[in-house]
């Protein structure tokens, strides 16, 4: 496991635990790492906000104890602490009832009155395992939350958000902050969940990096530290031939979208672009680029002819190519030519009435594996795979595909057939755009003509999308986002990593 993979690993739920398992055998008490918790919590208040009533709401559990502790620190500070405990004393076990015995000061049974008077609330009701709806007082009280301008800060995630999901299981509170141990959620990063944690800080309780060789997580937050190490930088002796030569097949009619495309690729760095273009709009590519070749193909005889070409080891078809036969056919003799591939828009929807002719043709041998790169109505049209878990719905997906599915949206997940998967975390709203996704297709494209492995260029292309818009701010349209991604570039170099050099085609 790289650095940077586990620096920005997320822990399920499950993971989670088996990490405190791992630390507690390995001779650190659990209640030594509950009341590293529960002062991290204290600390994070203390640092945010002056003293004021705090009331701290506690369940039956681990997350529980972690907010005795938070109360009994905060008191010992001076700050006026009211504790509620839903259920009873004499029930807690193990850690949560010896942090319990710590804490001297009245616990009263939580209630609607338990957050009257308060200036701040700390929510340690329940943590990221929430597998079932809130019900009962706590759905009592937190939607009383709701309706009142609070700060709440949560303990691990807010109450009711599903730490593997995100979801929300009822009911949940928006939290001001919310403070973790050791490392982020998926539910953290995955919408809704993401959209109720407020800010989120990540607190280091005693648990040893090492533990993570054993659990192995499969999941990483999207950030360069996992795929800086494997970017295609040119290096003294580049040049264009050996920067790639990515091949776009353009449409007839929706000749914008392949012509942003295009740009985006030689933009990230591709050496050369090819438009294959209909004879019919073969002037209105011609016209509008520049520095990218554009070559008059008509049928799909003329197009396995541009294939042909070994010196083209990247293609992308899809953007405004149209929903027919001739777009299947281009995507069939594409993948047959063994060349690396990305499947967007009408290459994924030509496909809904019989998907398992393409996820066939990425099946046979020696074809790399292709990224598709589906928002949530095409990822719906070729794969089955419902439910509220975005991030085992774009797992699933890659296994049965043999593809990297690369399921957009402001959550965006990034998944490898082998199991790997990346939530990205720096989407912001202006990328509701038309033609943003062209452009993303057309980075991933320019990457992987560069030799970068397919995963890594997915999530290098998505988090890059993302800082463009994030740069260019309010107002953007997608020509902006090429426009922005030098400065992108210029930023991820100075940032201080010392990647590699790649030769195309070699990952």
């Amino acid at each position: 496991m790289s650095d940077g993979w586990q620096c920005h690993a997320l822990l399920s739920p499950t993971e989670m635990g088996e990490a405190d398992r791992l630390t507690v055998a390995g001779g650190t008490p659990g209640i030594e790492l509950m009341e590293n918790a529960g002062r991290a919590v204290a600390d994070a208040v203390s640092r945010r906000w002056t003293k004021r009533p705090v009331a701290v709401l506690c369940g039956p559990g681990n997350n529980g104890g972690d907010g005795f502790i938070a109360a009994r620190i905060l008191a010992e500070r001076g700050w006026l602490v009211r504790l509620a405990l839903l259920g009873v004393r004499t029930g807690l076990k193990g850690d949560a009832a010896i942090a319990a015995d710590r804490w001297d000061g009245p616990v009263e049974a939580l209630a609607l009155s338990s957050i009257k008077g308060a200036g701040l609330v700390i929510d340690a009701l329940f943590g990221a395992g929430l597998a079932r709806p809130l019900d009962g007082t706590a759905h009592e009280v937190i939607a009383a939350l709701r309706d009142r301008p609070l700060p709440l800060v949560a303990v691990d995630v807010p109450s009711g958000i599903d730490g593997a999901s995100g979801a929300v299981r009822g009911i949940a509170p928006r939290a001001a902050l919310t403070v973790t141990f050791f490392r982020r959620k998926p539910g953290h990063l995955l919408l809704p969940g993401r959209q109720y944690c407020g800010e989120t800080v990540i607190a280091q309780i005693g648990i040893p990096a090492p533990v993570l060789d054993q659990v192995r997580p499969r999941t990483v937050a999207n950030e360069p530290a996992s795929w800086l190490a494997r970017f295609p930088w040119p290096g003294a002796g580049s040049h264009k031939y050996t920067r790639g030569h990515a091949l776009i097949a353009g449409g007839a009619v929706m000749t914008g979208a392949g012509r942003l495309a295009a740009r985006a690729a030689a933009r990230t760095g591709a050496g050369l672009v090819t438009v294959a273009a209909p004879q019919a709009a073969f002037a209105v590519y011609a016209a509008a680029l520049t520095g990218i070749i554009v070559q008059p193909v008509d049928g799909i005889e003329a197009f396995r002819a541009a294939l042909a070409d070994k010196r083209r080891n990247a293609v992308l078809v899809g953007p405004g190519a149209g929903v027919g036969a001739e777009t299947r056919d281009k995507v069939v003799a594409a993948l047959a030519a063994k060349k690396h591939m990305v499947l967007d828009a009408d290459a994924l929807t030509v496909f809904a009435d019989d998907p398992c002719a393409l996820f066939a043709a990425i099946a046979a041998d020696d074809v790399p594996a292709p990224v598709l790169t589906p928002h949530e109505g095409e990822f719906a049209r070729i794969f089955n795979h419902q439910g509220d878990n975005k991030l085992d719905r774009a797992r699933r997906a890659a296994a049965e595909s043999g593809a990297i599915v690369l399921l957009k949206g402001s959550d965006t997940v990034i998944a490898a057939p082998d199991g790997r998967a990346a939530i990205n975390c720096n989407g912001v709203p202006e990328l509701a755009t038309a033609g943003s996704g062209d452009v993303l297709a057309g980075i991933v494209l320019g990457l992987m003509a560069q030799g970068m492995p397919a995963f890594e260029a997915a999530c290098a292309a998505v988090w890059m999308h993302a800082d463009a818009a994030h740069r260019f701010g309010a107002g953007l349209v997608a020509e902006d986002l090429i426009e922005t991604l030098p400065a992108t570039l210029s930023g991820l170099r100075a940032a201080g990593f010392k990647p590699r050099a790649l030769t195309a085609g070699t990952p």
